[in-house]
């Protein structure tokens, strides 16, 4: 079984931590869920409640670093595409602005945190591990599911 070392169990919750206090100090976004609850639009509301579930989700993430990687893995993968998607057909494009050199920053920023992630560990969990059965067969102990 491959083990995780304490030193990147705690590299894990502070990628985790950075994940609250970014979604909840700068982007305010507790603070609209409960100032904000009942007037919100359609779109920026959609967006504060993902990132409000993203960062209830980290908290958990502090507590259990490896069981919430999946959280992790959606962080790394939305701002990958939005990398690949947006920006640089934008920069390609010379379409380039102030606004989306910020953004594109801020988002960049996840390349910080990809070392972090044992990708051992999610290699052997993730992929080698056999997954979850998609039934039980008919002989199967009830006691054993």
């Amino acid at each position: 079984m491959n083990t995780v070392s304490i030193l990147r169990l705690n590299l894990l919750r502070v990628f985790y931590l950075v994940l609250v206090t970014g979604i909840g100090l700068e982007l305010h976004v507790w603070s609209k869920m409960i100032y904000q609850v009942y007037s919100m639009q359609l779109d920026s509301g959609t967006v504060i409640c993902m990132l409000f579930a993203l960062s209830i989700l980290s908290i958990l993430g502090l507590r259990y670093p490896l069981k919430m990687l999946p959280v992790l893995f959606w962080e790394l993968t939305w701002k990958a595409s939005w990398l690949l998607s947006v920006a640089l057909p934008h920069w390609l494009r010379g379409q380039w602005s102030t606004d989306l050199g910020t953004t594109t920053f801020a988002v960049g920023m996840i390349v910080i945190f990809v070392p972090l992630v044992p990708w051992s560990y999610v290699f052997e969990h993730f992929v080698k591990k056999p997954g979850d059965p998609w039934w039980r067969h008919p002989t199967a102990n009830p006691v054993d599911a």
